[in-house]
């Protein structure tokens, strides 16, 4: 009888092979094969030969501890990722002396919380030790390693008033041209596009990377609303988070359909019912403004 067909062989992704570096200097490594944020660091580390906890999170296309220039779900065809490693341990006394600190929090992806922004005459603003970029391990001792950046804002929120805290803060090691500078995005401009071709590697929490397309016109403006909700109700800013929102809301036809698929897709958040009816708002005006 005739040979049976060999199987065909699965398509093959091109290889996409990234170039990186640490951002306090090191040689250029290359590194490819990874499909999401934690494999990712995985790669960095074995590159360099660290540890990929070292890592508390990475920039495209700068070594500067640049908030505008983050590593979020999206990673374009060409971007240079620079990875900001564990630097010194800094322990700073808050007392909450009104109910919002100043902070906004994100996280790496890997179980680091970080800070993303401060906000001008706020609380943490007046604290010079507190810098954008610092992580924050410890919250009064208690670890918070490996709590995602909403359960970390709303611990903050929570702790009472005109009680003193201490936040144990790693900050990113700097290059010496950096020492000294502290950064200070206090309102945010439009995130800048950081994209450089048409095509980027879009990383997911679950499931494997694509290449796609970068996002719309419409999606760029409906995330960009979005982030900033999540910003004034929750005390994050996550990119990620704001274009899976976005995602969610092109397969629904209501808020009540929109609320339910976010429940079913994002259900840990708990986000509240107002918000959820903001998030579906803002979300058709950008739909409405990019026609």
């Amino acid at each position: 009888p005739a040979p049976s067909e060999p199987p065909a062989a699965p398509r093959a992704r091109p290889r996409l092979v990234f170039r990186t570096q640490l951002a306090h200097g090191s040689p250029t490594g290359k590194i490819e094969g990874f499909t999401n944020v934690r494999e990712l660091y995985a790669k960095i580390a074995e590159a360099f030969g660290i540890a990929p906890t070292e890592i508390l999170f990475c920039t495209l296309n700068s070594h500067k501890v640049d908030m505008q220039k983050l590593l979020g779900g999206q990673i374009g065809l060409e971007d240079f990722i620079f990875a900001h490693v564990r630097g010194e341990t800094k322990e700073v006394e808050v007392t909450k002396t009104e109910d919002a600190l100043g902070l906004t929090i994100t996280d790496n992806g890997a179980g680091y919380a970080f800070i993303k922004r401060i906000k001008e005459g706020s609380i943490i603003n007046r604290i010079e030790a507190v810098c954008v970029g610092d992580s924050i391990e410890a919250i009064n001792d208690h670890s918070i390693v490996g709590c995602r950046h909403y359960e970390v804002a709303k611990m903050l929120r929570e702790l009472p008033k005109s009680q003193p805290f201490t936040l144990r803060l790693v900050q990113p090691k700097r290059a010496f041209d950096m020492i000294g500078q502290r950064s200070r995005s206090s309102k945010c401009p439009v995130e800048a596009k950081v994209t450089s071709g048409r095509e980027t590697l879009r990383l997911r929490s679950g499931g494997a990377a694509t290449v796609e397309e970068a996002p719309s016109e419409f999606e760029e403006e409906a995330s960009q609303k979005v982030d900033d909700l999540l910003e004034s109700y929750m005390g994050i800013r996550d990119p990620e988070l704001a274009s899976t929102m976005v995602e969610t809301s092109k397969k629904t036809v209501s808020v009540q359909e929109f609320a339910r698929c976010l429940d079913s897709v994002l259900g840990e958040f708990a986000f509240p019912d107002e918000f959820v009816v903001e998030v579906w708002a803002a979300i058709s005006e950008a739909r409405e403004a990019c026609g």
